[in-house]
């Protein structure tokens, strides 16, 4: 219920009033579960990437074969992201980032950082064997996640592509930038 009014009405517009009407209970009870209304948002924010970052590790504990690994994390990413949920959390994050004290900031980056720390674990697999050769590993992370995470932005259930063929354009597109100028034939030869 605060997902779908900090998503509906943001941050500044959704009260503490607002939060305790729609979940039934009592504004003091908000106040001593969470603090104030950023410790909600924070709660929302926290749960989702804990909970998304559960499920890219499952992926990147896998005994595959380290591209297509990493085809999966993408693809898995990808489908947790644009899920019903992901979308409004999404929606939050980019719209009411600013609004978030120092401390829930740093609360905030620590949650990336943990998403961020799976993919780089994932490119230096594919460094090592020679897949990808970037400057920087951190720039290539950041690159990748940003492909992801701007599927917030425009993704729309009723849209005339399926979430599975939206999923693997953004894969082929992330491992063309990932694997650079490759030929066309180096993924067909080693998928």
């Amino acid at each position: 219920m605060s997902l779908d009014l900090f998503a509906a009405k943001g941050f500044r517009g959704t009260s503490i009033r607002d939060i305790a009407n729609a979940v039934g209970i009592s504004i003091s009870n908000i106040y001593h579960y969470f603090g104030n209304k950023e410790g909600v948002l924070l709660a929302i924010l926290q749960r989702s990437a804990e909970d998304i970052a559960a499920k890219l590790h499952q992926v990147s504990d896998s005994d595959i074969e380290p591209l297509e690994r990493f085809k999966r994390l993408v693809s898995t990413h990808v489908k947790l992201a644009v899920s019903r949920e992901s979308v409004k959390e999404g929606k939050i994050f980019f719209l009411d980032e600013e609004h978030l004290s120092p401390e829930g900031n740093e609360i905030n980056l620590q949650l990336q950082r943990q998403i961020l720390g799976i993919y780089l674990r994932e490119l230096r697999t594919l460094q090592s064997l020679g897949h990808i050769r970037p400057k920087s590993l951190t720039v290539t992370a950041f690159n990748v996640l940003a492909v992801i995470n701007w599927c917030l932005r425009w993704y729309r259930p009723d849209g005339p592509m399926s979430l599975e063929d939206i999923s693997e354009e953004v894969v082929t597109f992330v491992l063309h930038g990932v694997l650079g100028s490759r030929p066309l034939d180096f993924e067909a030869s080693h998928s």
